[in-house]
This record gives C-alpha cells, sequence and structure tokens, in this order.
C-alpha cells in the first residue's frame, strides 16, 4: 500500500498545542433552526446569577462567542448556547444565548433543543412520561417539559415568561417602504409584529422571498428603534430593547396549519423555525384580541415548514401588563459533535462575518 495513504490511515488523530483553546460543542437543530451548545472549554465565567454571567461573557470573551458563531467555524445565521449554573438550588441549570449580533435574553427553540439534550445526555434522571426541567434564562425561568414515550423522546414543551402586549396597531414611517402597522410584544423578546393583511408588501412569507424579508425585517426595527417607542422590560433594564421583527399571515396555510410567521431577528438573521419566544408573544397578541382561549391550540408555521404548536397556560399581572403564560411545543434533534480549535496565531482566529445588507 501507499505508505503516504497507509499513514493516513494510521495518523488519523490531531493533538493540537496544549496552549491552544479547544472547544467541545454538540450540535443540534430545532425546526431547521440550529443550536450549537458548548459543553467544555469555554473560559470560566464569574458572577452570581445569569445576568451576571451574561454580562461577564460580553465584556470579557466576547471574541470567543464571535469565534463560535462567526465563519469560518459558523455562518451568518449560526446560533449557540452556553450553559451555567442556574439562579437558585431550584433551577437545574442556566443558559446564555449567542448568536452574531450578540446575546439574546430568550430563545424557545434553543430550550426545545437542550431540553431534548438533557434526556438524551441523562443529565436529569429520565423516566416515561413528562420530564420537568427548569431552566434559568436572562429573562427569567422557563419550564420545559420533555415527554418521554418508550424510552424515546415524543415531544418538548416549555412554559415561557410572563409575555405581554405593549401596544396594538402602532404605525411607522419606514424608508423604501412606508408606512408600516405592527404590534409590540414581549415573550421573553420584545418584536414588532407585522401582519401581512394589514400592509402592502411586494414580497410574502416563502423562501423565494428570503432577501426581502431580511432587508425590510431590519428596516422596520430600525425605524421602530428610532422612533419615540419606548421598549422598557417593566423589571429588568437589561431585557429593554427590540429584538427583531416577525412578519405573520394568520390565514389558514396550504399545509394545514393555522398560520406562518417568519422572524428576522439580531443583525438579519432569519429564525428557520418558527420562533418560539415569538410564538409566545403571539399568543399574547391574540389573546389580547380575544382570538384565543383556555384549551386552544394555535400550529405556527416557520419558513422552512417546520411547525410549533402554541396554546395559553395562564394570566397574570405583570407590572401594569395584563400578561399570559404561553406554553410552546416542538422537536429537536441532534446533527454532530465538535471539537473547534482556535490557533493564537491564526489571524481570523476570532471569526469574521460579511454583511448580507446595507
Amino acid at each position: 500500500m501507499n505508505r503516504t495513504y497507509q499513514n493516513i490511515l494510521d495518523k488519523n488523530g490531531y493533538a493540537p498545542p496544549e496552549d491552544w483553546l479547544q472547544i467541545k460543542t454538540i450540535d443540534m437543530h430545532t425546526g431547521g433552526e440550529p443550536l450549537r451548545v458548548i459543553i467544555d472549554g469555554f473560559p470560566e465565567l464569574k458572577g452570581n446569577s445569569v445576568l451576571d454571567y451574561r454580562r461577564n461573557c460580553k465584556e470579557n470573551f466576547d471574541q470567543v462567542r464571535t469565534a463560535l458563531m462567526f465563519e469560518p467555524r459558523g455562518h451568518a445565521d449560526m446560533y449557540g448556547c452556553i450553559l451555567v449554573p442556574p439562579n437558585d438550588e431550584q433551577g437545574d441549570f442556566g443558559i446564555i444565548f449567542l448568536h452574531n449580533e450578540g446575546y439574546s435574553t430568550m430563545c424557545g427553540h434553543a430550550i426545545i433543543a437542550i431540553s431534548t439534550l438533557a434526556i438524551e445526555s441523562k443529565w436529569i434522571s429520565v423516566k416515561e412520561g413528562d420530564n420537568i426541567i427548569k431552566i434559568d434564562a436572562p429573562c427569567g425561568r422557563i419550564t420545559s417539559y420533555a415527554n418521554v414515550k418508550n424510552g424515546k423522546i415524543n415531544s418538548v414543551r416549555f412554559h415561557c415568561v410572563p409575555s405581554f402586549v405593549v401596544g396594538l396597531d402602532r404605525t411607522v414611517d419606514v424608508e423604501g417602504i412606508g408606512k408600516v402597522t405592527y404590534d409590540l410584544a414581549y415573550g421573553g423578546a420584545f418584536y414588532a409584529y407585522v401582519d401581512m393583511d394589514k400592509n402592502n408588501f411586494d414580497f410574502d412569507l416563502n423562501k423565494e422571498s428570503y432577501r426581502k424579508l431580511i432587508m425590510a425585517g431590519m428596516d422596520i426595527k430600525h425605524a421602530v428603534m428610532a422612533s419615540n417607542e419606548e421598549i422598557l422590560h417593566p423589571i429588568e433594564n437589561d431585557l429593554s430593547f427590540l429584538y427583531g421583527t416577525i412578519f405573520l399571515d394568520n390565514k389558514k396555510q396550504p399545509s394545514g396549519v393555522d398560520s406562518r410567521n417568519v422572524c428576522v431577528f439580531a443583525e438579519g438573521e432569519v429564525d428557520r423555525s418558527p420562533t418560539g419566544s415569538g410564538v409566545s408573544g403571539r399568543i399574547a397578541i391574540h389573546r389580547a384580541r380575544k382570538e384565543i382561549d383556555f384549551g386552544e391550540t394555535m400550529t405556527v408555521e416557520s419558513i422552512t415548514g417546520s411547525v410549533f404548536k402554541g396554546s395559553l397556560v395562564s394570566e397574570e399581572d405583570y407590572g401594569p401588563y395584563k400578561a399570559v403564560i404561553p406554553q410552546v411545543e416542538g422537536r429537536a434533534y441532534i446533527t454532530g459533535k465538535h471539537t473547534f480549535i482556535i490557533d493564537p496565531d491564526d489571524p481570523m482566529k476570532d471569526g469574521f462575518i460579511l454583511t448580507r445588507i446595507n
């Protein structure tokens, strides 16, 4: 046999120098939306709460986020998370969400995925039926229910934090588009919800409109941010920012689901899933419009055709708002395991990203 080829067969392991940073991950997807779960090698974070760890990461280790989310290890739509201690003994673990712009406050697709991984990896004692996992996100405690049937995960659903409507049928002037009507609501993050039937766009919510959705979504987000609209969380100032734009179509879809939405968030990322925090905010909107009641389920389809189920769990007062506790249900899958290596001499060690829109 050729000597070089034999060497390939015999020497197929690579051991980097000990002083190089090595980060191990498990990669997943929920409805097509990626989640890179960092399980080992990330620098130790300091703090006493998830918000503390998030702040410490942002201030001291943001270059590791970009190394894992940006090219060449990631891509413009990569999403990830870091697991940290919970806020108190009643929680199972905490989670910090990562993306191309920074750090989000809530992510439903990540909650579904990490709950799936907790079962598959047996981080908790797994039983038949519902397995309850208490996860501390930056927006607060999320309770997820991973349902196991015959030893396999059947579904994952979670109860989100109090979700509420800030305003219905508000308008904003958007350069290049004109007047846009939107609802402003919170489902763990703030979104501008744009109903396609109430606006006149030259695009739809299909894959063919991908570029136009990104451009319009970012233009609307920036216009709302530049307006006099106050986006204030009633309790935590770190949560007081507009995360994205959600375009929605409330008509029955050809697939049979009740509606479709496409979320454009962070720096022009398009959610491949129906967006768990976005569906949570939608439950608040539909409740405010008397369009959903207890015992009813709404199915929401994403740009990829993946589906989440949304429903109403309870209502409560939350600061000045009449809030709802929504439930969102979906499925997630493991796609791979990785060990990423960061060569300190690599001029692109911190990653790079090419801007897709002006």
